[in-house]
């Protein structure tokens, strides 16, 4: 899901509804959460075949305080005006959204979708996978079961390789 979709969900979705984080195996992120960091991430690098490549995000961190029952809860309307305060970050809007939470490590998680349930606004956490970017180049096929990208193999092995 891109920042734009994430922003036009929000303003359609009613202001004083929290705002829910459901992981991808499921549960959620506890209540007492906190987006601490709204960042323009750029990413440039090389990958294992040579190639270079870019990549931009818009990344959401989040931090547990410690839970407390005083009502203190992100809503969609605060969300909102956060996410406007960041406008300056972004000339485009159209980034991926990715959250960073920490239980335990610090994980990154696409953001899949928004929907509205029971009086709250629940963006649902994807799975992010690492990946070979230069196959053809590493010696690797196409499916699933590949092993790796061939880099431990002086067979398969090449100069840009690994």
């Amino acid at each position: 899901m891109n920042l734009d979709q994430l922003k036009a969900s929000l303003a359609t979705a009613e202001p004083e509804a929290h705002v829910r984080f459901a992981l991808p195996e499921g549960g959620e992120v506890p209540a007492h959460f906190h987006v601490t960091e709204v960042g323009h991430i750029q990413k440039d690098f090389i990958d294992c075949g040579g190639k270079r490549r870019a990549s931009r995000t818009c990344t959401l961190q989040t931090w547990m305080a410690e839970e407390r029952d005083d009502g203190h809860r992100l809503t969609a309307g605060r969300f909102g005006k956060i996410l406007a305060l960041t406008s300056p970050l972004f000339t485009d809007d159209a980034l991926p959204v990715e959250v960073e939470y920490e239980h335990g490590l610090i994980s990154q998680f696409p953001l899949d979708g928004v929907t509205e349930v029971d009086g709250r606004v629940v963006l649902q956490l994807g799975s992010k996978h690492t990946n070979c970017l230069a196959r053809e180049t590493c010696g690797v096929g196409a499916g699933p079961d590949d092993a790796g990208c061939g880099c431990g193999d002086p067979d398969r092995k090449t100069a840009a390789c690994c």
